[in-house]
């Protein structure tokens, strides 16, 4: 079971696709004895990875204080950041307070469009930064890199750049419009293109040796399936199932793209929302709509819900629209 916590809204940069819409610090975020509260009942509730991410994780000043204590409770502490503040001494720092990983954000090869994308000059130069003094601290970090039209024809070659760093996986996250990324919703991959590209993801796993894995993209399972790749990976879809997470003033969401409020863990403990949540526990039934909800695939894939909900008006248990397999049994 994976958790991600936004721990703060501040970011030091203002990327077109944030689904938090994330830059300047928000009101009432949780407190240092607040977060370790929400800590606590995380761990309780039985989740065992437990992602900082942000906003900017790495801008919260208590952060370190953080890492430790849920390593303290037996959680494995990992991140999501743009890997711009990662400096050899914070590298060191993050290793001995007990985080295990930190997923680093890389959009593409060329620099300029990576600048762009996330509206910081040397934001490209700042996370390959990090990611060599993650290496040189012993700790270990992935790439991430956000799946849009204009940089799916380097996905191969960003992996080849993770395996030459020294990363130890390539997440790949498809585009789902929220928040920020509403204004550039035709710029993600629809149905045919969203195929080809998971597939040739699949093929480029059996080339190399760290892990691939598509993110917001459940019919990769599928596509693995049907080329005979193994992968340990069971489950497309986790939202509501073995994931949730928690915004930086204690909303609890099924997922980041589903922009569900389900409870606030300042009012009731997370373990209590996580167990009795009527959204949470619909997803559960894995009772879908349209043709998921016929399909072989859906106790492995399940169809992306947020995506789902985006475009059928809020209904997070309809069919998704951009799987191929579906429009092909149609």
């Amino acid at each position: 079971m994976i958790i991600s916590w936004n721990t703060t809204n501040a970011c030091n940069m203002y990327c077109a696709h944030c689904y938090r819409d994330a830059g300047v610090k928000a009101d009432e975020e949780l407190s240092t004895a607040e977060a370790k509260k929400l800590l606590t009942e995380i761990a309780r509730a039985g989740f065992k990875i437990m992602i900082f991410s942000g906003g900017e994780p790495l801008m919260r000043p208590d952060i370190l204080e953080l890492v430790e204590y849920a390593a303290g409770l037996s959680l494995i502490p990992v991140f999501g950041t743009n890997g711009t503040l990662i400096t050899k001494t914070m590298a060191e720092d993050l290793k001995k307070a007990g985080a295990k990983g930190m997923g680093i954000s890389l959009d593409s090869l060329d620099k300029d469009k990576h600048d762009k994308f996330r509206a910081y000059k040397g934001a490209w130069e700042g996370a390959v930064e990090g990611m060599r003094n993650c290496f040189d601290a012993g700790l270990p970090f992935q790439i991430h890199t956000t799946v849009m039209d204009w940089n799916e024809k380097e996905l191969e070659a960003i992996t080849d750049f993770a395996v030459e760093i020294g990363a130890k996986a390539h997440h790949f996250f498809f585009l789902v419009p929220t928040g920020r990324a509403k204004t550039i919703e035709e710029e993600s991959l629809r149905a045919e293109a969203y195929e080809s590209v998971l597939t040739r993801i699949m093929k480029k796993q059996q080339e190399v040796d760290i892990e691939l894995k598509p993110t917001c993209a459940p019919q990769f399972l599928r596509i693995a399936a049907e080329l005979g790749i193994k992968t340990r990976f069971r489950r497309g879809c986790l939202a509501g199932l073995s994931y949730a997470i928690i915004s930086p003033k204690g909303k609890v969401q099924p997922c980041a793209y589903l922009n569900m409020e389900l409870g606030d863990v300042r009012k009731t403990p997370f373990d209590e929302i996580w167990k009795n949540s009527e959204v949470l526990n619909k997803l559960r039934t894995l009772e879908y709509g349209g043709g998921c909800g016929s399909c072989k695939y859906k106790r492995a894939c399940g169809g992306c819900r947020a995506r789902a909900a985006f475009y059928s008006d809020g209904d997070y248990m309809a069919e998704e629209p951009w799987c191929l397999y579906m429009e092909e049994r149609k």
